[in-house]
């Protein structure tokens, strides 16, 4: 297994502790938690960029690096639903389309058929990723010696705002189009089998 692929495995081993950390509700847990998330981030941006200046890029770390991916962002679309911050039916959106995307390439991998992840997928989990880390920020900011009135503040955006919502909408509207995309540009490849 090369470098970029045991990054990826690693990514999806930080995901469970990442979220158990958060849970434990102990204040240094979740702060240790955060860095824990920030590592699996950087896992993700150095594995492909490993990957593209070695040309280590296998048939195995095109399924398995979107795949840490999806479990990382869905672990902490997890975490802020048990939180109380993301609608039932977002998670449901987010958690199903990953599901079937990552069923879906495993297939075609096992086919011999290998479907690179598309432009919009990658900046797709990039805002999911900045939006993750900036909500996880936010929450464990009140942590530290701040003034109340900016404890209030940040309680009010990450629970009672419309403008949060919006954010949280439109991430989910975007991986929702991601997965259809998906549909489409398997059945472009299909279409280019044949001919």
């Amino acid at each position: 297994m090369n470098v970029p692929n045991v990054l990826s495995v690693i990514r999806i081993i930080l995901s469970p502790v990442f979220l158990y950390l958060f849970l434990t509700g102990d204040v240094f847990m979740q702060r240790i938690s955060v860095a824990v998330f920030f590592i699996a981030v950087l896992t993700d941006w150095y594995d492909g960029w490993y990957a593209r200046k070695y040309k280590s890029v296998t048939k195995t770390g095109i399924f398995l690096d979107p795949l840490a991916d999806k479990i990382l962002t869905t672990f902490a679309f997890i975490l802020f639903f048990i939180k109380r911050m993301l609608p039932y039916w977002m998670l449901i959106i987010i958690a199903v389309r990953d599901i079937i995307i990552t069923i879906l390439r495993s297939y075609d991998e096992y086919k011999g058929r290998t479907i690179k992840t598309s432009k919009i997928a990658k900046s797709k989990t990039f805002l999911q990723m900045a939006y993750i880390f900036f909500i996880l920020a936010l929450f464990t900011l009140p942590t530290f010696d701040i003034s109340e009135t900016l404890k209030i503040s940040i309680n009010d955006f990450l629970f009672h705002s419309s403008t949060n919502y919006i954010f949280m909408l439109v991430i989910t509207l975007i991986t929702l189009y991601t997965g259809v995309s998906y549909f489409i540009e398997k059945r472009h490849y299909k279409n280019n089998e044949i001919n």
